[in-house]
């Protein structure tokens, strides 16, 4: 079998296997959903992210030994995950050489001519290495396999579950969506300008392997110090732009096998020998650009934390996933996989954009205005996903406080707060029960005050009352309302006045409920008044878990009346509710 077939095999097993995984990332019973399915396994291969969460945490996860064995096949065989495994990688390919289809020789030979700029991978790499030392892993945003992931979760197995529904019950939607799916778009794009763009000049996890396979003993390399022929194939069909016809980078060697396969002569081959024409074993950058990105990094870091995004002045806003850490060991772990965005069945778990500052950036937090409900009491799939723990798995008996965590009570992630200036029962004189009736703790969190109020311009004459039926001489004001619903009334306009409850309006007649002690029928021409029974929601703060089911169930469109914040939240102690 041909090198390069062998290579193209493998390149589509990995991605079918990738796709896979983001595919049964979902919560349910099916065989084809989250039912013991290793979806973290290819983040687990990333040393990037090993290396980044060992710098800014000062420990090593037992899942990264899978990392360890890349790290060591690199060593020996150079790039070889590029090659053969990367899911990333393979997308580049694929979709460089479908455009580079019918680009003429010449042109061809100049897209995979090694540039200048190649070496820009390693100012990246400087940068986001010395960011993780100092406590901020942003490795996520550029790192390919987080970047897939991210991509793949929140845009096209959300485009496949609204269209076709087969691999949720319900659609989903993802804030920024459209935006994580363009930049993933635009970088595979761009592989129709320069084959493997994004490998070339932006990887920072290729960056690594460069330098982890700097002295590799299998490299590819000229067999024989005579001249080359005029063909220049090798060159053509080059992915990493690695000159392989002369003095190979071979630092920037992708290991596609490529020129091995194209060569006429055979004059190009992989083994443990230096490549007859010569090696250069990275591609050029200058020290002062390697210097600059530490230094960016050295001084980026702390202007991060000075922007008094935590502590009193912390966005409240911002709602963290039930058992994610607190705000500074969370950004110091989060890779921004999506992981837990595509597992939650409710649909809650957002990538965030600003709301923690620039070092946040599509971290996960809840929205309950997005989703089929709040965050639901019996479900702790975000936490069991998480690969990196800064969202820490926990158990049902110790997110509901009970047994052995029963002195810490439940996980709390937030606070609800009613807003009075939106709330119905307060300021629009309007029945509802539907936060209190909803709110799954008990006993219940939200609680009500039963108030009787007279309705705007719901003064009305009678007509005729007999037994329990009332003709009014005037139609009520019931624009918008059910008065058969129970929560109306009528009374005098004495002191004394008993209310009398209706049961059913048609028009100017009213179905009373049969009179209560101390009623007394209005006369013809008697004026009385319709009000209404509310029942005003209040919190009470010392069960409230915020679970966001009040908010998500709240019938006030856009902005709710009843919203959580994340004030008194577990995670953190800077999270109580008073200072």
């Amino acid at each position: 079998m041909r090198i390069v077939t062998a290579r193209r095999i493998s390149q589509a097993f990995f991605l079918a296997l990738f796709v896979w995984f983001c595919i049964v990332a979902t919560v349910g019973a099916g065989w084809w959903q989250l039912r013991g399915w290793p979806i973290n396994w290819f983040l687990t291969l990333d040393p990037l992210t090993a290396l980044a969460t060992l710098l800014a945490t000062h420990t090593f996860y037992i899942p990264f030994l899978w990392a360890l064995g890349v790290v060591i096949l690199t060593a020996l065989l150079g790039r070889f995950f590029c090659g053969f495994v990367c899911p990333m990688g393979t997308l580049n390919q694929l979709v460089g050489w479908i455009s580079n289809l019918r680009m003429p020789r010449q042109r061809l030979a100049q897209a995979n001519a090694h540039h200048r700029l190649q070496g820009f991978k390693y100012v990246i790499l400087t940068f986001l290495l010395v960011l993780a030392a100092f406590g901020s892993v942003q490795t996520g945003l550029l790192d390919p396999l987080p970047l897939l992931h991210r991509s793949i979760n929140l845009t096209f197995t959300a485009l496949a579950d609204r269209s076709l529904l087969i691999l949720s019950d319900a659609p989903r939607a993802y804030e920024s969506a459209w935006l994580l799916g363009a930049i993933l778009l635009a970088l595979i794009g761009l592989n129709a300008v320069i084959p493997r763009f994004f490998c070339r000049f932006l990887c920072p996890l290729g960056e690594l392997f460069s330098l982890l396979g700097r002295f590799a003993p299998w490299r590819i390399g000229k067999r024989a110090a005579s001249k080359c022929g005029d063909c220049r194939l090798c060159e053509e069909h080059c992915e990493g732009g690695c000159r392989p016809s002369g003095e190979i980078v071979t630092g920037d060697c992708l290991m596609c096998m490529n020129c091995l396969d194209s060569c006429p002569s055979g004059r190009i081959g992989f083994s443990t020998r230096p490549s007859a024409a010569g090696e250069m074993p990275l591609a050029h950058v200058s020290r002062r650009a390697v210097l600059g990105a530490a230094a960016a990094g050295v001084l980026t870091a702390p202007l991060w934390t000075v922007g008094a995004l935590a502590g009193t002045n912390r966005n409240a806003s911002l709602i963290r996933p039930p058992g994610a850490l607190d705000e500074e060991r969370f950004l110091e772990r989060c890779i921004r996989c999506g992981q837990c965005m595509r597992a939650c069945p409710s649909n809650i778990i957002q990538p965030s954009l600003l709301e923690s500052g620039v070092q946040g950036l599509w971290t996960p937090a809840l929205n309950f205005r997005i989703g089929r409900s709040g965050c639901q009491v019996n479900c702790v799939a975000c936490g069991n996903v998480c690969p990196t723990s800064a969202i820490r798995p926990l158990s049902l008996e110790e997110k509901h406080g009970l047994g052995a965590f029963a002195d810490k009570g439940p996980i709390r992630i937030g606070t609800a707060f009613v807003d009075r200036t939106r709330c119905l029962p307060w300021v629009m004189d309007r029945p509802c029960i539907v936060c209190q009736e909803l709110c799954p703790v008990s006993p219940k969190a939200i609680f009500t005050r039963t108030v009787f109020e007279t309705l705007r311009d719901g003064r009305i004459l009678v007509a005729h009352i007999e037994g329990n039926v009332l003709d009014l001489a005037t139609p009520p004001p019931s624009a918008g309302r059910n008065l058969g619903s129970g929560d109306y009334a009528v009374r005098g306009l004495t002191p004394d006045a008993v209310p009398r409850t209706i049961v059913l309006h048609s028009k100017e007649r009213l179905v009373l409920e049969n009179p209560p002690s101390g009623w007394r029928d209005p006369a013809p021409n008697d004026t009385i008044e319709l009000i209404v029974k509310l029942q005003q929601p209040h919190i009470d703060v010392s069960r409230c878990i915020g679970c966001g089911m009040c908010e998500h169930e709240c019938p006030v469109s856009g902005l709710r009346a009843i919203r959580v914040y994340a004030e008194n939240e577990s995670r953190s102690p800077n999270g109580k509710m008073t200072i």
